[in-house]
This record gives structure tokens, C-alpha cells and sequence, in this order.
């Protein structure tokens, strides 16, 4: 009674903007799951692809969407279904061995990149207002554990939704260039392939980039946060007559979350290619370095652009990625995990995003290379890539886990045709190391 009256009693709004807020309020996980795929060290590697070959690597980034797209719904329906998150259910139906390998591989990975995703943020904020880059990296790891500390989940999420905003930056750089796009539409739809050892190691590094374990984690485990953000939800194996509108929620945020993510990445090859590899710049260290190498090139504010983009897809990342790594430890050991809860009844979930993100701060001021770190980095996530995805597929169709609601057989062929295509770039992979 009380809800018909305030409905009755709210203003009218246009039917447009009705509808809009309609299909922005379906956007959530997926969407920043995809923005944090775009981290700066995704961005060290679309730019390295972009100045090394040109135009040459914008086929990787059509057929990437469609396998992300699938394996991060089927993670998401797993979380939305079950209640639980990926972790949780390993732990539930599969030897524990494998449980603890999977995760203390997804701890060991996450905390890597997170160091050389804050030591490029301190780069590319030194390179915009001067001074010394160790300080601004340390700013950005302490930044980060207090916002997810803080702020409880739906204040956070909101933040992390305004911080997808940033990933514009490259869709305004490249709109800046004068681009040949009739030679852009034909080197995306009919490739020149080659075999020589740069050109597959870095399809590698581009398939190992965009398809990331900790991406499956976090996604599951923000969907069952969103579950328990709302009173009246339920998980969808128990509450069947919520399926079909979750259900679709999960598909149209995951196929745009996806979709902006690998529109970001083809916006970030598209800039070096026409500016760095054209002027003979074939060699990117870092996304701070593409940056830099940005202005004599294309301009101040290429250059700006560019480097506030990393530094806001870094306050991004790390959260992302020090969450992934604490959803897991919490999911395997059976604590207590939630960003909605205080920090005094999850303790030990936010003492793992905590030393996650400390730890990788604190790589920042050693003397490891950021990069050859998050080289490791990307092998590791390789190697993990491959069980996780297994696993997460037969999970996925187990009525123990999910119900009656056990994905379809488009999300299975998707599924499977991913995994697939990861275990080759893994074998890909160690061939290139041999």
C-alpha cells in the first residue's frame, strides 16, 4: 500500500529518460569488470601490439570479445545462481589441492600486477604534475585500500562506475588523430597472419590480457554482492520467478561491459599505431612510456589524455585486482567476505586486500622491473587460466551448484570454445619461452 502511494506520488519523467535509467541501473559488474580489463598494464600491451604492428592486431580484439563476453556471463550466472562465489564453490566440489593451487597462483599473480599497475599510475602522474613517481605510486596503493575499507558496497560501486568514465581519455585521443579508416576496417576484418615468434607472443600477451582469472572471481563474487545488497533477492536456483530478469540484466551488462572494454583496447591501438608506429616507435616499455612518447608525436594533449586515462583505469584496477585475490582466500578458508560488511566482522577478508595492495606498493620501491614482473605476471595468469576456466565450466552445468538453471548450450559452446582457445595460447606461450 505504502509502495503504490509513493509511486503514484512521484513526478512523471520523460519516457526517454525513464528507459535510459532503466538500462543504465542493469549495468554494474560486468561493466566494471570490463573497465578494469583496460588496467595499465592491459594498456602497456595494446599499446606495445598497436606500435609494433600497426593495425595488424585489431583482429585479436574481435574475436577476444565474444569468448570474454561468454566466460565472464557463465562466471556471473554461477554467483547470481548458486550464491556463492567461484572460490566457495571450488571449495564445495573439488579436492582441496586444487583449491589452494588455484588461489595461491591467484594471490601470488594479482599482487604482481598490482605493483606494476600502481608504478606506472606513479609514472604517468609524475610525467603530468613533476616530482617523484615512488610517492605518487604510494599514494595510489593507500588511496586504494581506503576506498575499499571505507566505503561500504553500493557507495563503492558507485565510485568504480564514475571511474569507467576515465577509459574515455582514449577514445578522445584517437579522435584527435586524423585516422585512415578504410585501412583500419580491412587490416581488422582480413588480417595478415604471420608465424614469426614477436607476432604470436604478442597475440599471447593480448589473449592473456584480456581473458584473466581474476576477472571470473570478481565477477561472480560482485553478483552475489549485489544479491545481497537487496532485501527482497534471493539466489536464482531457490527464487526461479527472478531468473528471467536477472538473467538478462547479467547479459546486456556483460556484453556491454565487454564490449567497452575491447572498444577502449582498439582505441588504445589505434593512437600508437598511427602515432608511434608510424614515426618508427616500436618498442613500449610501459603505459607511462606510451604516453610519454605520445607528445613530441601527437601533442600536449594526446599526451594529457593518455596519462590521465592510466592513471583512472589504475583506481580502478587495483581494487579489482586485490578484490579478486580477497573474494578467493575468503571463499577457499570459509571467512567471512563482503565489501558491504564493517571492517571489524571481515577482518580477514580486508586484511588480504589490504597486504595485497600494500605488497604491491611496496614492489614499487625495490629494484625489480615493474614490467619483467608483470611478464611473470601474465605467464602465471596463463597457467591458471586454463584449470579455472575448466573448473568454472563444470560448475556451470552441475544441478548441485545451479539448479534447474544450468547455462545454456550457447554459454556452453562459448564456454568451452574459450577455454579452448586459452589452453593454445598457453601451449603457444611456453613455446615462445622454450
Amino acid at each position: 500500500m505504502d509502495t503504490d502511494m509513493r509511486t503514484r506520488a512521484a513526478p512523471a519523467r520523460p519516457a526517454g529518460l525513464a528507459r535510459s535509467q532503466g538500462w543504465l541501473s542493469k549495468l554494474g559488474p560486468g561493466l566494471i569488470t570490463g573497465a578494469a580489463d583496460d588496467d595499465p598494464s592491459g594498456i602497456a600491451t595494446y599499446s606495445q601490439a598497436g606500435a609494433q604492428f600497426g593495425y595488424g592486431m585489431l583482429w585479436t580484439l574481435l574475436l577476444t570479445y565474444p569468448l570474454m563476453v561468454g566466460i565472464q556471463a557463465i562466471s556471473a550466472h554461477i554467483g547470481r545462481v548458486s550464491g556463492h562465489g567461484l572460490a566457495t564453490n571450488i571449495r564445495r566440489h573439488f579436492p582441496r589441492w586444487l583449491l589452494i593451487a588455484i588461489v595461491a597462483l591467484l594471490l601470488v599473480a594479482n599482487t604482481i600486477n598490482i605493483a606494476a599497475d600502481i608504478a606506472a599510475m606513479g609514472q604517468a602522474a609524475s610525467l603530468v604534475a613533476g616530482g617523484g613517481a615512488h610517492w605518487y605510486a604510494a599514494a595510489a596503493g593507500v588511496l586504494s585500500v581506503l576506498l575499499q575499507v571505507a566505503l561500504p558496497y553500493r557507495s563503492y560501486v558507485r565510485v568504480l562506475k564514475w571511474l569507467t568514465l576515465a577509459l574515455l581519455a582514449y577514445a578522445a585521443t584517437a579522435l584527435t588523430l586524423k585516422l585512415p579508416w578504410l585501412e583500419i576496417v580491412h587490416a581488422a576484418l582480413l588480417p595478415s597472419l604471420s608465424w614469426e615468434p614477436d607476432y604470436i607472443t604478442t597475440v599471447v600477451a593480448i589473449f592473456g590480457t584480456t581473458i584473466s582469472p581474476y576477472l571470473f572471481f570478481w565477477q561472480a563474487s560482485q553478483e552475489v554482492e549485489e544479491l545481497h545488497a537487496d532485501p527482497a533477492a534471493q539466489p536464482l536456483k531457490h527464487a526461479s520467478r527472478q531468473a528471467h530478469e536477472q538473467l538478462r540484466r547479467i547479459k546486456i551488462d556483460t556484453v556491454t561491459g565487454m564490449g567497452f572494454s575491447n572498444l577502449v583496447a582498439m582505441f588504445i591501438m589505434l593512437t600508437t599505431a598511427a602515432t608511434l608506429g608510424a614515426h618508427g616507435v616500436t618498442h613500449i616499455g610501459s603505459s607511462a612510456q606510451a604516453a610519454e612518447a605520445l607528445r613530441p608525436i601527437a601533442g600536449d594533449l594526446a599526451f594529457a589524455l593518455f596519462s590521465v586515462g592510466i592513471i583512472g583505469t589504475g583506481l580502478l584496477a587495483v581494487p579489482v585486482l586485490a578484490g579478486s585475490a580477497a573474494y578467493a582466500m575468503a571463499g577457499a578458508m570459509h571467512w567471512r567476505s563482503s565489501l558491504e560488511s564493517r571492517f571489524s566482522s571481515a577482518t580477514k577478508f580486508y586484511a588480504i586486500i589490504i597486504g595485497a595492495t600494500l605488497a604491491g606498493t611496496a614492489l614499487c620501491f625495490t629494484a625489480i622491473d615493474p614490467m619483467r614482473a608483470l611478464y611473470w605476471s601474465a605467464v602465471l595468469n596463463g597457467v591458471i587460466a586454463v584449470p579455472v576456466m575448466v573448473v568454472v565450466m563444470l560448475l556451470a552445468v552441475r544441478k548441485s551448484v545451479m539448479g534447474e538453471l544450468v547455462i545454456s548450450r550457447r554459454l556452453r559452446v562459448l564456454g568451452w570454445l574459450c577455454t579452448c582457445v586459452m589452453t593454445l595460447a598457453v601451449v603457444a606461450m611456453f613455446a615462445t619461452l622454450g
